[in-house]
């Protein structure tokens, strides 16, 4: 494990990303990563989400990365940090029991907005980027589009009932409409949202529950279906987009499900496998079992992010969900290259790239 020591990144050092006047998907080639932002859930009701920060460069940790760049912030992030992602010049970081998505400013932290989600009953779950804009899904059943100059919401589309994860496939959205707030009438469709029109279009009956959902670069999204956690097996389920249709199911469980290069990597979910999977995307075989392949022994893994640059692999440990988390790195071949305690936070969640 690397020394684990705080510091001060400053805007001079991270260099200040280009402005327009909306932001847009990233540069192609994807630039190596400078540093992760690594985004701790906290307990619920807890107030204690967090965001930490580590130098790629220096091998420094900043455990909470928030509140140093923004001192005046003293309540923090807020209550249950659920996803987070760079967009553009800024990090959006969804705070799911706060009813609130916090906008930093990507290169160096320092709080830039609040966008408020009322009622309360709202709750943000899970974000995406695309097309200039910033689409959220929240638990009253909408997905919530953010105008990323003026950083208003500025519409709500109608979709199933709690839906959890969103993807992007050409010209729509998918969402997972998982039903999880509405036992025991869990939902069983993705929702599929045109980016032209910015409605939905059309529901594709899944399976029950679904929550995670990713998406290759041929035309192929993928979501993981926790069932109902007593007589309805999870399941994972491939969606071919060019006939909006189910091509592919198998009975197997996951959580967070993951697409790089023609492979998915998922974590084990409900009743699933204690490790984190390598799966061939054609029938959801294993490719490996435990992508870890240097003995290295993860607890609970929590999270997975892939860095498209170069292949490395990002998983979380929530170990017994009260103590403090641990961040793993892995090469593409499942060697670890480090790993962090994310002290303070607790339940670390997710990933993002600074570049």
């Amino acid at each position: 494990m690397k020394q684990v020591r705080m510091f001060v990144w400053t805007a001079s050092i991270l260099g200040l990303h280009a402005c327009s006047k909306e932001d847009s998907n990233p540069p192609n080639p994807v630039e190596p990563a400078k540093g992760v932002y690594v985004l701790s859930e906290g307990s619920f009701f807890g107030n204690n989400a967090k965001l930490g920060f580590y130098s790629l460069e220096t091998s420094a940790y900043a455990g909470d990365y928030f509140l140093q760049q923004n001192p005046g912030m003293t309540a923090g992030l807020g209550d249950v940090g659920s996803d987070m992602f760079v967009y553009g010049s800024k990090l959006y970081i969804v705070v799911n029991n706060s009813n609130v998505v916090r906008v930093l400013n990507a290169s160096n932290g320092v709080h830039i907005a609040n966008i408020a989600f009322t009622p309360a009953a709202k709750q943000p779950r899970f974000g995406i980027g695309v097309r200039g804009k910033v689409f959220v899904t929240a638990y009253d059943g909408t997905v919530n589009i953010i105008d990323t100059t003026s950083l208003n919401m500025t519409a709500s589309i109608p979709v199933g009932l709690n839906p959890e994860g969103i993807t992007t496939s050409g010209d729509f959205l998918y969402v997972a409409n998982s039903g999880g707030l509405s036992f025991p009438t869990y939902d069983s469709t993705v929702s599929v949202i045109s980016l032209n029109s910015l409605t939905e279009i059309q529901k594709i009956t899944v399976g029950k529950n679904p929550n995670s959902i990713t998406a290759d670069a041929s035309g192929n999204v993928y979501v993981s279906c926790l069932g109902d956690y007593n007589t309805i097996a999870p399941k994972m389920v491939k969606i071919q987009t060019a006939t909006q249709s189910v091509t592919f199911s198998a009975d197997t469980a996951a959580g967070v499900i993951r697409y790089y290069n023609n492979r998915l990597y998922t974590t084990g979910g409900y009743l699933g496998s204690a490790y984190v999977r390598e799966l061939s995307t054609t029938n959801f075989s294993a490719i490996r079992s435990n992508f870890v392949s240097d003995g290295t022994t993860i607890i609970n893994p929590y999270g997975i992010t892939i860095d498209e640059q170069n292949g490395d692999v990002y998983i979380t440990d929530a170990k017994d969900f009260v103590s403090t988390g641990e961040l793993f790195c892995f090469n593409s071949a499942g060697a670890r290259k480090f790993s962090i305690s994310t002290s303070p936070g607790i339940n670390p969640v997710k990933v993002a790239f600074v570049r």
